[in-house]
């Protein structure tokens, strides 16, 4: 996996490339946490529960039936700020499951179980690019953590950097001064 905090980078660029009006933010907020949501399995070792276990880590917790309960349970709540359920479910979704497909391009673990229930089989992407993350303190802490963070830039922070910054620019292309569509809500 990556780090836990490389997760955020993805919805992160995204809600800021897309501007205050589409994702506002609590809605950002929100997707960052969601982000990082998924990695809460990791308690599942504590208690007993194995590796490749349904239960275990990457099983039900990186699936898209997962995403789809926490966006759907989640997005009613940001309508007390003002915040359209739509906008929300969609932008929420996108943030967990982007961490189930950050995950399935890392260069170790045992898969992600994105379509559990229906099958627990763990999936890869095609490319496992990033190296994965240890998951003591004591093993990241060496040299092996810098390589990690370094593997992170480059296949991470950096090419969503860029996707946040393609995005901003479209949506400033998008926008004719006499269109709100670029300004903050007031």
């Amino acid at each position: 996996m990556p780090t836990v905090i490389t997760h955020m980078a993805v919805p992160l660029a995204v809600g800021l490339g897309l501007g205050r009006r589409i994702v506002p933010g609590p809605l950002l907020a929100c997707g960052v946490v969601a982000s990082m949501l998924p990695d809460l399995d990791v308690v599942g070792f504590k208690l007993g529960i194995a590796y490749a276990a349904d239960l275990g880590h990457r099983g039900f917790s990186h699936s898209i039936v997962f995403a789809l309960a926490i966006a759907a349970l989640a997005a009613p709540i940001l309508r007390r700020f003002r915040v359209p359920w739509s906008a929300s479910f969609w932008f929420l979704l996108f943030a967990i499951v982007s961490h189930a497909l950050l995950d399935a391009c890392t260069t170790g673990g045992k898969g992600v179980a994105l379509f559990w229930p229906f099958s627990g089989h763990r999936f890869f992407a095609p490319y496992q690019v990033i190296e994965v993350s240890p998951l003591s303190i004591a093993r990241f802490m060496s040299g092996r953590g810098i390589a990690v963070l370094l593997s992170e830039l480059y296949w991470v922070w950096m090419p969503s950097a860029a996707l946040g910054a393609l995005l901003f620019c479209g949506r400033r292309l998008m926008c004719r001064p006499s269109r709100s569509c670029c300004s903050p809500r007031t």
